[in-house]
């Protein structure tokens, strides 16, 4: 048998070897292109929601004026000294952001609290502080929550966290005629109004909200008159007078925190102060 070698060429070879590729067809490169470009957008697209993700949502306010009329006060009637009523928004259809637990203070001087009034958000603390020169014993026994800081001396501090939301009575075992309140809201668009009955609240995203009205000299029928659904443009919202009646309100005295009635002694109940 003869073998016979053949030498190629690289002409030959190069022919061999030499794989050719057809040309994509006009259709095939439009819809690569297509792909292509859909995969881009939808890139940039999740890239710009992130990124309005982490912008600060825009916020409005909401102003008005409180007024108190029929009121027996000397210093409503006198003053016109509308402190003390608290304002708080709800969100309509959707929960309410959870609130900042904060610090107040309600001190204890002159046998009187002060402020009269206070409102934190659900998981806020209040200081009771003693500024007097005799002991107190700040309580509440009433719908909120119930709280007792017994006897503690003048100097010293006792504090309360409350963790729902209420309107709590506070008062002291030793003096009759202390009293304050406190409110706890489960929101963090609230406002106690100061002497003017001028307000604010500021940080308020647009929407629907439903006004609550809490003040301790006006009747719950009164108040539920006054609370209603509103809403809040981006340009922010100014509510017309708020004329709130103490019509009907009678103060009664309160028992102590044993349910008992405070012996008396130049009205201020047991202890001599």
């Amino acid at each position: 048998m003869t073998w016979r070698w053949r030498i190629c060429s690289k002409e030959d070879r190069r022919q061999k070897t030499e794989v050719r590729i057809k040309p994509a067809s006009r259709r095939h490169n439009a819809g690569v292109r297509g792909r292509g470009f859909h995969s881009v957008f939808s890139l940039l697209s999740s890239v710009f929601f992130w990124y309005l993700s982490l912008l600060p949502m825009p916020a409005a306010q909401l102003r008005g004026q409180v007024e108190l009329t029929n009121s027996k006060d000397p210093a409503v009637r006198r003053d016109r000294d509308y402190a003390g009523v608290i304002i708080w928004l709800e969100p309509m259809g959707r929960p309410a952001p959870l609130p900042t637990p904060k610090h107040a203070e309600m001190k204890q001087q002159d046998k009187t609290f002060k402020p009269h009034v206070v409102a934190v958000p659900v998981g806020g603390t209040v200081d009771f502080p003693n500024l007097d020169p005799f002991f107190h014993n700040a309580f509440s026994n009433f719908a909120g929550q119930p709280f007792d800081l017994p006897l503690y001396p003048p100097g010293t501090n006792r504090s309360v966290t409350f963790r729902r939301p209420g309107i709590v009575r506070v008062f002291c075992q030793i003096h009759a005629l202390m009293s304050a309140v406190i409110a706890v809201v489960d929101t963090p668009w609230y406002i106690v109004t100061p002497t003017s009955g001028q307000f604010h609240i500021d940080e308020i995203p647009p929407g629907d909200y439903h006004l609550h009205i809490f003040h301790e000299h006006a009747l719950p029928e009164n108040l539920q008159f006054l609370e209603r659904p509103i809403t809040i443009p981006d340009s922010g919202l100014t509510l017309p007078l708020i004329s709130i009646s103490e019509t009907g309100y009678i103060p009664a005295p309160h028992p102590d925190k044993h349910g008992k009635p405070y012996p008396p002694l130049n009205g201020y109940g047991i202890g001599g102060h």
